[in-house]
């Protein structure tokens, strides 16, 4: 666990190998177990409704993460004393039982899986003023209540943080009676306890987890990779895994560890790899796939798109083609990865197949040559059943910056308030039939190596020396390492490290170069790391 203030402690230490992973004891665990845990631990403060019924508790539908954050503040605020199993065990059954559709999660997962950089939009004005300026919007759209739990949860902030009514957005107006009836209201209307979603989630037949998965992502700095995880299930919903595969450069990794599955779907796993402790965040709520983020357990900021299908489906499918992209007139050697691929390959015109170097049902990897008159656009790959696309072009016309915007913070040389990085793409673009580039039928070509650097994004920046101050970026992966948190006596005023970055990438694409640039914003730690932000 970290060491931070005991307060924090609690908040950010919730999604810890001791938290999410599972203990012999807590396998053992089952509803009778949750519901006297509930009796001894909750009933001096919730007053019993039922058999199985709790007041507030009863009323309130969460992520495992929601859970987990709601126990948490119990033990924070109200001394609620209770052992990691018991929490284990109380997660895993409120969960089950007042959880969240698959449905219902949908648009608010960044938040699950820890993409830091997600810039929130939402259309309703009163919910980014009321509820999306102190933490992040999804928070709250990752719960359901009735309009009375709306309005005891108006209470709670009021009570908790009085200073609440002064602050902005607020001192200016009747927070309170605004809150209570006008958001409220709306509130319940979009996030109800009852859903036509959850009950039909309840009654329905689960997707099974259990077997091998052919998965492929592309890891900022290291570039594209796939392999295989072993899906083994011990006790129910409780699973070991085993991981293997290689990046596109022929490195290969491994890991194993443990994972859960908590509401029928929401798959968490905490894995070593290669000495390396990490995280999956996945929904396995489509029958035979696998999609979710899976990241560095200390850094969430380095992780990676994680899609798996199961092998032996009975559709055959392709789940990426590696690399997502060939020129005219070049030969490549292409991973197809996926399940079912056996059969005859047919590629689409202008591509024609040199050699099949290696065939196995999960990967195929193919030598392939692009006509040198071969129109830009999606080629199509055939291989048996399974179809997918590859994007042909003829030369890179433009790029972007993705992120387009970002976020790294200073911090120390522990594991306290480590620094956090910011990792950039340089996604390139080719023109259309128009033949002019940054108009509307440019084709996307994909992500490229490109060369990095930084420069002042401003005058003020320039003033300031930012690019001296606030850090290092690798000009080969993309990943900015911010420096060291505190006040730094060289600094004007001895301020700390913070600053105003321009991001420049560059592609040389046959002894032309074509640049675009982002914006890096370098800001203080990250105090307070909850399970949902």
């Amino acid at each position: 666990m970290k060491k931070t203030p005991p307060i924090v402690c609690l908040m950010s230490g919730l999604l810890t190998a001791a938290s999410l992973s599972f203990t012999p004891s807590a396998n053992a665990a089952g509803a009778a177990d949750a519901e006297s845990i509930v009796q001894q631990k909750c009933v001096a403060c919730h007053e019993v409704e039922g058999k199985t019924s709790w007041s507030r508790i009863s009323h309130q539908r969460k992520t495992p993460e929601g859970w987990l954050m709601s126990i948490a503040r119990m033990q924070i605020m109200h001394g609620l004393k209770i052992s990691d199993d018991e929490r284990h065990t109380l997660v895993k059954y409120l969960a089950d039982r007042q959880g969240l559709a698959p449905s219902e999660t949908e648009g608010a997962r960044y938040a699950l899986e820890r993409r830091l950089n997600t810039v929130e939009s939402f259309e309703s004005q009163a919910f980014t003023e009321t509820c999306a300026r102190c933490h992040s919007g999804a928070r709250v759209m990752l719960q359901r209540r009735p309009d009375s739990e709306w309005e005891h949860l108006v209470h709670f902030h009021l009570g908790q943080w009085p200073t609440t009514e002064y602050q902005s957005l607020a001192r200016d107006r009747d927070w309170l009676d605004l809150t209570l009836n006008e958001m409220v209201p709306e509130l319940t209307a979009m996030l109800p306890l009852e859903s036509k979603s959850w009950n039909d989630w309840q009654k329905s037949v689960k997707p099974g987890v259990a077997g091998s998965w052919t998965f492929a992502g592309k890891m900022p700095g290291k570039g594209e990779m796939n392999g295989v995880m072993q899906v083994v299930e011990g006790s129910k919903d409780q699973f070991s895994i085993t991981l293997t595969g290689q990046y596109s450069d022929g490195t290969t990794f491994k890991g194993t560890g443990d994972a859960i599955l908590y509401t029928g779907y929401e798959w968490r796993a905490n894995l070593t790899v290669d000495g390396t402790p990490m995280r999956q965040v996945f929904s396995t709520a489509k029958t035979g796939e696998m999609q979710g983020r899976m990241y560095e357990r200390e850094h969430d900021e380095r992780g990676f798109d994680f899609a798996a299908v199961k092998q032996g489906n009975a559709e055959p499918s392709i789940l990426a083609v590696q690399p997502e992209y060939i020129k005219a007139g070049d030969t490549v050697e292409l991973s197809i990865v996926g399940t079912g691929l056996q059969g005859d390959v047919v590629l689409g015109k202008g591509l024609t197949l040199l050699k099949d170097v290696s065939s196995d049902q999960n990967k195929r990897v193919l030598q392939v040559k692009a006509s040198s008159t071969v129109a830009t656009g999606a080629q199509a790959i055939h291989i048996g059943k399974a179809s997918s696309d590859i994007i042909v072009y003829d030369r890179v016309s433009s790029l972007k910056v993705i992120p387009a915007f970002q976020i790294a913070r200073v911090g120390g040389n522990d594991s306290s308030t480590p620094k956090i990085e910011a990792a950039f793409e340089a996604e390139a673009w080719a023109s259309g039939s128009d033949g002019v580039a940054g108009t509307a039928d440019d084709v996307r070509i994909g992500f490229m190596p490109a060369s990095w650097s930084v420069a002042p994004f401003d005058d003020a920046s320039a003033a300031d020396n930012d690019v001296h101050f606030s850090g290092r970026m690798n000009a080969a992966s993309g990943v900015f390492t911010p420096a060291l948190a505190g006040p730094n006596p060289e600094r004007r005023m001895s301020t700390n490290n913070a600053g105003n970055l321009k991001v420049v990438a560059q592609v040389d694409d046959e002894g032309q170069s074509v640049t675009a640039d982002g914006q890096l914003i370098v800001t203080v730690q990250r105090w307070n790391n909850p399970p949902i932000p």
